[in-house]
C-alpha cells in the first residue's frame, strides 16, 4: 500500500528532523499535484484540498522547475497558499518551508516538503535540503517500482481475462447444455478422466445430468467405439440385479428356457454404467467388488469363470460416507468405485444454465409440435429465481406443460405452473410434514422421492426442530423479521413464496396487515 508507506515515511521525517509537518505530494492522472501523505493533525477536508496545478504557489513551482525550495518564513511569502488551510502559527512564530522535487533521472513523480517553526528566522537550511532531497530520490524509486509492479498486475489481469473469455465454452460435450463455471468446471475434469481406465464415480442430486455426463465420458475415451451400457441398480432386485448384470446359463431357474449373456458381458471392451449404486443390498456389494477386483465372474447357475476388460462409471445421488460409517454400504467397494469422483451441481447453483436450457427444451418442443413458443423475459426471470429441487429434469417438465397450455406463442409470467398453483415442486412440499423449518433453510428432496426442510449451511438433512423451537416459531420469526412481508421471508428462508403460503396455512398463522 503506497499511501500507507508514504504516511509512515512522513512520520518518522517529523520524528527524526522535529519538523511541524512533512508532507508527499504526487502527480495525479490529471497531472496536478495531490495530496497523498502528510504528519500531524489535518481533517479529512483539509487533507482533499491539497491540490497544486503545475507551477501554482511554492510547491508547484518545485514541481514545475525540478529545484528544491526554501522559505525562511511563510509569512512573508505571498507564494505561500496555505491551500489546505491548516497551517495555524503561533504568536511571535516564525515558520519556515523546505521542498524538494521527488523524481528518478528527468522524470518528476511529486513534491517532498517540510515545515518548521523556530524562535527567529532561520539562515542555514542546507542540512534539510540535502537530506530531504536524500529520502525524495527514495520516495521516488518506490513510486516507479509501485508504478511498475501496478502496470504489470494490471497486465497479468488483461491476459488473464483474456485468457477466461476464449477458454470460456472451450470444453463443451454433447447433449449437455452448460456455460457456467460450474457446468465448465465438470466439463474439464470429463475431459480430463475420459481418456483414463480409472473408474469415475458421478455424484449428484437427481435430475442434473448423470447418465448425460456418464456417456459423455465413454464417447471422449478410447473405448467410443465399443458398446456402452446402463443399468439403474434401483430398478430391479437383488436376484434380478445379479440376472442382470452376470447372466444365467439355461435352467438356473424358473424361466431360464436358454442361456443369457449379463451386461457385463455386454459391456466388454466398452463402458459399463451402474446408476443408483447406493441402493444396491449389502449381500450383492460383495459380488460386484469381485469382479471389479478380478475382473471375472460366472452366470448364474455356471460354472465356468468369464472374464470381461471394461470401464466402470457409477452414479448414486446418496450420501455414500454416511452409508459406509452405518455399515450399510462396503467400505472396500467405496475405495473401489470411488477412483475418480464427479460432482454435478443442482440447477440452483448453476442459474447462468437456465435460460440456454429453457431454449433448448423449447427448440425441441417446437420442432416435435410444429409450434414457435419463446419465452417473455419476465417469465423466464422467473424460472430462473426458482429453486428447482428436480433439477434439469423438472425444468423440461415445467416447460414443455407451460408450452403445451399455453394459447399464445409466447409464454408470460401468468403461464408459468407455478404462478397458477401448478408448481409440481410446491404441490409435493405441501403434503411434507415440515418438521425442521430453520433460518435459513433449504427444501431439499429426499431419497424417497419427498421434500424436507434442511439447514442451508450444511445441507443435512436434519429433521429435528433446532434449538427448541417448533417450525410455526421459526415461521412467525422470519415474518416478523421481515416486516410481515412473504416475499421477504420467503427469500430470507430460501422458499418460493408458493412454498412459504404454504407453510403460513399449514400451520393456521396469519398474516399480519401493517
Amino acid at each position: 500500500d503506497l499511501r500507507q508507506t508514504l504516511r509512515t515515511v512522513v512520520n518518522v521525517l517529523s520524528s527524526h528532523l522535529g519538523v511541524t509537518r512533512a508532507m508527499v505530494s504526487l502527480i495525479a492522472t490529471s497531472g496536478d499535484l495531490e495530496l497523498v501523505a502528510a504528519s500531524g493533525v489535518m481533517t479529512a477536508d483539509e487533507f482533499a484540498r491539497g491540490r497544486f496545478s503545475r507551477g501554482e504557489g511554492i510547491t508547484g513551482r518545485i514541481l514545475k522547475s525540478g529545484v528544491p525550495a526554501v522559505v525562511p518564513d511563510v509569512s512573508k511569502e505571498p507564494l505561500f497558499l496555505n491551500r489546505t488551510g491548516s497551517h495555524r502559527a503561533a504568536p511571535n512564530e516564525v515558520v519556515s518551508f523546505v521542498g524538494v522535487p521527488i523524481k528518478v533521472g528527468r522524470r518528476m513523480f511529486g513534491v517532498l516538503s517540510s515545515m518548521r517553526a523556530h524562535g527567529t528566522v532561520a539562515t542555514n537550511f542546507q542540512r534539510d535540503v540535502r537530506y530531504l532531497s536524500m529520502v525524495a530520490n527514495l520516495i521516488g524509486q518506490t513510486v516507479k517500482l509501485h508504478e511498475s509492479v501496478a502496470s504489470e498486475r494490471e497486465t497479468l489481469m488483461q491476459e488473464n481475462s483474456r485468457l477466461q473469455k476464449a477458454l470460456r465454452g472451450k470444453y463443451t460435450i454433447d447433449n449437455v447444455i452448460g456455460r457456467s463455471k460450474r457446468m465448465q468446471e465438470v466439463f474439464a475434469q470429463v475431459h480430463q478422466a475420459a481418456p483414463g481406465r480409472a473408474s469415475v464415480l458421478l455424484r449428484g442430486e437427481s435430475g442434473t445430468g448423470k447418465e448425460a455426463i456418464a456417456r459423455a465420458i465413454h464417447v471422449l475415451s478410447t473405448r467410443k467405439d465399443a458398446p456402452f451400457v446402463k443399468v439403474n441398480c434401483a430398478a430391479l432386485s437383488e436376484t434380478l440385479l445379479e440376472s442382470e448384470l452376470f447372466g444365467h446359463e439355461k435352467g438356473a431357474f424358473t424361466g431360464a428356457i436358454g442361456e443369457r449373456k449379463g451386461r457385463f458381458e455386454q459391456a466388454h471392451g466398452g463402458t459399463l454404467f451402474l446408476d443408483e449404486i447406493g441402493d444396491i443390498s449389502p449381500a450383492f456389494q460383495a459380488k460386484l467388488l469381485r469382479v471389479l477386483q478380478e475382473r471375472e465372474f460366472e452366470r448364474v447357475g455356471g460354472n465356468r469363470t468369464l472374464h470381461v476388460d471394461l470401464r466402470l462409471i457409477t452414479a448414486t445421488n446418496r450420501n455414500l460416507e454416511e452409508m459406509v460409517s452405518k455399515g450399510e454400504f462396503r467400505a472396500d467397494l467405496y475405495f473401489r468405485i470411488n477412483v475418480v469422483c464427479i460432482v454435478l451441481p443442482p440447477l440452483r447453483e448453476r442459474r447462468d444454465d437456465i435460460p440456454l436450457l429453457a431454449e433448448h427444451f423449447l427448440d425441441r418442443f417446437n420442432r416435435d409440435s410444429g409450434r414457435k413458443v419463446s419465452v417473455a423475459p419476465g417469465a423466464m426471470r422467473i424460472l430462473a429465481s426458482c429453486y428447482w429441487p428436480g433439477n434439469v429434469r423438472e425444468l423440461e417438465n415445467c416447460l414443455e406443460r407451460a408450452a403445451t397450455m399455453v394459447r399464445s406463442d409466447v409464454i408470460s409470467e401468468q403461464d408459468v405452473p407455478c404462478q397458477r398453483d401448478q408448481c409440481l415442486s410446491s404441490t409435493l412440499w405441501k403434503y411434507q410434514d415440515v418438521r425442521a423449518l430453520s433460518v435459513p433453510v433449504v427444501v431439499v428432496p429426499h431419497d424417497d422421492g419427498g421434500f424436507a426442510a434442511a439447514h442451508a449451511a450444511d445441507g443435512a438433512h436434519d429433521t429435528s426442530a433446532a434449538g427448541g423451537a417448533s417450525p410455526r416459531d421459526r415461521l412467525v420469526q422470519a415474518m416478523e423479521r421481515c416486516g410481515w412481508v412473504q416475499a421477504k421471508a420467503a427469500r430470507l428462508l430460501n422458499l418460493t413464496p408458493r412454498q412459504l403460503g404454504y407453510a403460513l396455512k399449514k400451520h393456521n398463522i396469519e398474516v399480519k396487515r401493517l
